[in-house]
């Protein structure tokens, strides 16, 4: 037994021993202490807000040559759309067993309701499932929102494997993004797109 693996399993053994003799108020204490740090790591993880608004560089800038448009978008019918690149875009990528996904979809449908008759705003919230999948989510929770299908590899601007992530985009410019659930309908996101509105 090597020296390295013998001085850690010594520390082990006096972290049980301190732990055994701790009076029940210090073991409550420590119970807690650990579970406050795993909710602070959770809701890091998942939940905290990290909105911030891009540089507004081009996405050429950003990633070569590489637009932020995506192609092969399909409805849940399987009908091909286009995305329209002369409209503020409100893009959600989205799946109907994520948890933080579905806490931000209510917050997204009220931003919906708001600028739905906008002709100058357009909503994609896009999940990789198919029709089968998404259809039965989206009439168990009644949502009334544009729901794409997107399958293909993401452009390297949108990226990632996090979800939910979001971004507001303005003639190939990444205006705002967050990866993580947010309350969409919030002020200060309703400000960002009415200023950008105000715009164009």
């Amino acid at each position: 037994m090597g020296t390295f693996t013998l001085l850690r399993k010594t520390k082990f053994i006096r972290f049980s021993l301190n732990f055994r003799f701790m009076n029940s108020t210090s073991k409550k204490f420590f119970v807690i202490v650990l579970l406050v740090i795993g909710f602070a790591a959770v809701y890091l993880a998942f939940f905290k807000p990290t909105v911030r608004q891009s540089d507004v560089v081009s996405a050429d800038e950003q990633q070569g040559s590489s637009s932020v448009y995506l192609d092969a978008l399909r409805d849940l019918h399987g009908k091909p759309v286009s995305m329209d690149e002369n409209k503020l875009i409100f893009m959600n990528v989205w799946a109907t067993w994520c948890g933080p996904c579905n806490m931000e979809m209510p917050g997204i449908q009220k931003l919906y309701d708001k600028y739905k008759s906008h002709e100058k705003i357009a909503f994609y919230i896009i999940s990789d499932e198919d029709a089968e999948t998404v259809n039965p989510f989206i009439e168990r929770k009644g949502y009334n929102l544009p729901f794409y299908q997107f399958s293909g590899p993401y452009p390297a601007a949108l990226d990632g494997n996090a979800i939910p992530r979001t971004y507001i985009i303005y003639k190939g410019k990444i205006l705002a993004e967050e990866i993580g659930a947010s309350q969409w309908d919030r002020p200060e996101i309703v400000d960002l797109i009415e200023r950008q509105l105000a715009e164009i």
